[in-house]
């Protein structure tokens, strides 16, 4: 069976194109076949084909019928072509091939298919054909038992590397990559070749263009659902993948309703922008949200919002009832916070329900007394919030559940809802979120990295109440970085925590990957040195001419954020350095913290305020299964932010350099 993209064809295609289809599908695989699918597109090939060799083949299908072989011939003697069969299909291939400028040496062949007429009377109606006019074939070629020999219709020679990009883009605008959306380095080859954008890879666009067959309004699924997983590594193009199928999808179904879901601000606003970037507009039937802002959105309306704590605050709550609750316990005040975010985050349950629930992936064992003694904890917990009116942001998608399952409030319907860094949806997140889809033909479409969030603590996406069998697609090789910032974030993930076994999930395939500058680490002798010597950095970058918006800063807290923020704009000036979380990208630095940094990607990232993490893992406080957890959760912090990285990578540190640091290098 050829490869074929799609590999099932999208609704409302002609009858006669969708037979062609079938029996190019029917081809060995030696054959790759596109089928044309860019709407705005008007006028081209219908299908492209390119063997194993790299000779090419342009399809066009036409729609002409039987009777109309009798009147073409009929023009044709009186010298009338007004009407003659295949005039159309002919000048469409002419003009497309003709667009290519392919040099003298470099050959296409194009054929134009009659799928309801019969072979003999094809050709009894043309009269002759030249070298470089198409090939045609009647009904034959689309019959399941014809075996059709297609090589004959291919060139003599392959189409030469460059060229086949270049013919691709063309033909499948719909997976092109503009050079100033991706963080690839250049090419000398194609940049000499007049080359600067780039395609997606065959996986990547298998993956963009999975079931996009959907029902109508009055046709039901099979299931509640129709379920799309992308599990894909670091830099392996999982939001590419993302716009790119929600530009396919709103000009395939322009009268459908979306929504763009992920977990933090800056993602969200630069999904948006790259989108508008792409499209060239903001469709009013796309929104674009964060899920905590998608939950404000939809709140009670007579129930009043209320900002919920922030984490120092909440910390110091949680603190007071552990020290009333739990001292006497080995749960520890970290333990139980962690245990009631954990609880937030899954579908509202009673006690009895919380006791007998398998709690895979925690990082610690609690036995029956000491779940009765957590419950206890934190219906204290909530009932001190209650009684100074606050709430944290667990429960937030909890009251917004409560609200809906009460009747309430009423969510809106959406057809197609995309979310990017799904890992980190709780369970909760992603009930709500089913909740809001079109109860008939809904598609639930999501791309995560298995490393990170809920999936990284041993999660699965049946825990999540997803059923991924069948419905996912791997993507394991990284476009975003170098080979040695990868071996660098691989290498320090497994130093730190040599017991996670997961390296099918983990480790890209890096054979391909492009060579570049080994990270770098700077060690500092405090943190306000550290602030100025990284301002110092991003002032001489920027005065070389490097642009700003290709700078990322992530730093380990909030308030090393708006140090460096303001030590940057005291050396460039007032603007030069924004908090990703606040505004589109646009020519300033970006710098936020690691946590809202997932989903960035720059050609430099400064990773700054690293001795933070590696203190909090030393504090005495901890239990050795506390300490366990948290380095495993922090090394995979780490492998995500390292990975942001396209080009350069630099990291600081103050104070005496971890030796874990410098093994990661080689060193």
């Amino acid at each position: 069976m050829a490869h074929i993209l799609p590999e099932t064809p999208p609704q409302k295609i002609p009858k006669e194109v969708l037979r062609v289809f079938r029996a190019l599908k029917a081809l060995p695989d030696t054959y790759y076949v596109w089928h044309h699918l860019a709407p705005w597109q008007v006028d081209m090939p219908d299908f492209l084909l390119i063997n194993q060799q790299g000779k090419v083949l342009l399809v066009k299908v036409s729609s002409a019928a039987d009777d109309q072989t009798n009147v073409a011939a009929q023009m044709l003697l009186l010298g009338d072509d007004k009407k003659s069969l295949g005039q159309n299909e002919n000048a469409v291939l002419h003009k497309f091939v003709k667009s290519l400028k392919l040099p003298e040496d470099q050959q296409v062949e194009t054929l134009v298919i009659f799928p309801n007429i019969h072979d003999k009377q094809v050709q009894a109606s043309r009269l002759e054909r030249s070298a470089s006019d198409p090939f045609w074939v009647g009904k034959e070629i689309a019959q399941s038992d014809s075996n059709f020999d297609w090589d004959k219709f291919l060139p003599p020679h392959p189409l030469a590397g460059i060229w086949l990009e270049k013919l691709r883009q063309r033909f499948t605008p719909e997976v092109v990559v503009p050079a100033d959306m991706t963080v690839r380095p250049e090419v000398k080859r194609r940049r000499e070749a007049g080359l600067t954008d780039y395609l997606l890879d065959y996986d990547q666009e298998k993956a963009v263009k999975l079931d996009l067959e959907l029902p109508d309004d009055d046709q039901a699924l099979s299931t509640d659902m129709r379920l799309n997983i992308i599990n894909g590594v670091a830099g392996s193009g999982k939001t590419l993948i993302l716009l790119y199928r929600l530009r396919l999808l709103l000009h395939l179904y322009p009268e459908k309703k979306f929504l763009v879901l992920t977990h933090n601000r800056p993602l969200s606003r630069d999904m948006e922008s790259r989108f508008t970037k792409l499209e060239g507009r903001t469709p009013d039937n796309i929104e674009w949200r964060t899920f905590s802002a998608w939950c404000y959105q939809h709140w009670h309306p007579n129930q009043k919002w209320k900002d919920p704590l922030s984490l120092g605050a909440r910390k110091k709550i949680m603190d007071e009832i552990w020290r009333g609750h739990l001292q006497d316990t080995t749960i520890s005040a970290q333990m139980f916070q962690s245990e009631v975010d954990w609880l937030k985050d899954q579908v509202p349950m009673s006690r009895n329900e919380y006791l007998s629930i398998e709690r895979r992936g925690r990082g610690f064992r609690l036995n029956e007394e000491l779940r009765q003694r957590v419950f206890d904890s934190l219906m204290a917990y909530q009932a001190l919030l209650k009684s100074q009116n606050k709430l944290d942001w667990g429960d937030v998608p909890r009251l917004l559940w409560k609200f809906i399952e009460s009747g309430e409030v009423k969510l809106p319907e959406y057809d197609i809802i995309l979310i990017d860094e799904a890992q980190f949806f709780a369970p909760l997140w992603v009930k709500l979120v089913r909740k809001a889809l079109h109860p008939k033909n809904g598609h639930l479409f999501l791309v995560a990295d298995p490393t990170q969030g809920f999936l990284g603590r041993g999660a699965s996406w049946k825990s999540l109440g997803l059923e991924a069998r069948g419905h996912s697609h791997h993507l394991r090789r990284s476009y975003r970085t170098t080979r040695e910032i990868m071996q660098f974030a691989t290498l320090l993930y497994r130093l730190r925590v040599p017991e996670d076994k997961d390296d099918d999930v983990l480790i890209p395939d890096i054979l391909n990957m492009p060579n570049g500058a080994i990270p770098e680490i700077l060690s500092l002798t405090s943190s306000q040195d550290e602030v100025a010597r990284v301002a110092n950095e991003v002032e001489l970058l920027v005065k070389q001419g490097f642009p700003k918006k290709h700078l990322l800063l992530l730093h380990t807290d909030g308030t090393g954020v708006k140090r460096l923020i303001q030590a940057i704009e005291d050396r460039l000036g007032k603007g030069a350095a924004i908090d990703a979380k606040e505004t589109f990208p646009g020519d300033y630095v970006r710098v936020t913290t690691i946590n809202a940094g997932a989903g960035l990607e720059s050609q430099v990232v400064f990773l700054v305020g690293l001795k933070q993490l590696f203190e909090e893992e030393q504090s005495l406080r901890l239990s050795d299964e506390e300490r366990e957890m948290l380095i495993r959760d922090n090394s995979r912090k780490l492998y995500m932010a390292t990975t942001r990285a396209g080009q350069r990578l630099v990291l600081t540190y103050s104070g005496e350099l971890p030796e874990i640091l410098g093994k990661a290098l080689g060193g």
